[in-house]
């Protein structure tokens, strides 16, 4: 599944420019705007594990996405809102331990 074809027509990254996806202050160094630029395709292809993977397995916390998906739980962390945002995942309701015990919120695929 390409998930920006299957959502988006291919325009995933339009939304990139949306105030909601903002990943640079107007106040921040020139460096800042190049990491954020490069971060554009990074993010992309997270969105992609992380419905695949809520799709695969059902409902999960952070790190149970970053367990089943493969990536870290800050890059996790980093994308849940912004794909909730875009409407591609929900939150359940419930909680789930996480993997240091703590409670953390329960998202699935929509």
């Amino acid at each position: 599944m390409n998930l920006d074809d299957t959502h988006f027509g291919g325009g995933v990254k339009k939304f990139f420019d949306l105030p909601i996806f903002n990943r640079v202050r107007c106040s921040d160094p020139v460096t800042s705007y190049e990491a954020a630029d490069a971060a554009k395709d990074l993010a992309t292809k997270h969105f992609a594990i992380i419905v695949d993977c809520l799709t695969a397995n059902g409902a999960l916390g952070k790190d149970g996405i970053a367990r089943h998906s493969g990536l870290e739980a800050n890059q996790v962390a980093r994308r849940l809102n912004e794909l909730l945002k875009l409407g591609l995942i929900e939150l359940t309701g419930s909680k789930v331990k996480s993997k240091s015990g703590r409670n953390e919120r329960e998202w699935r695929a929509v």
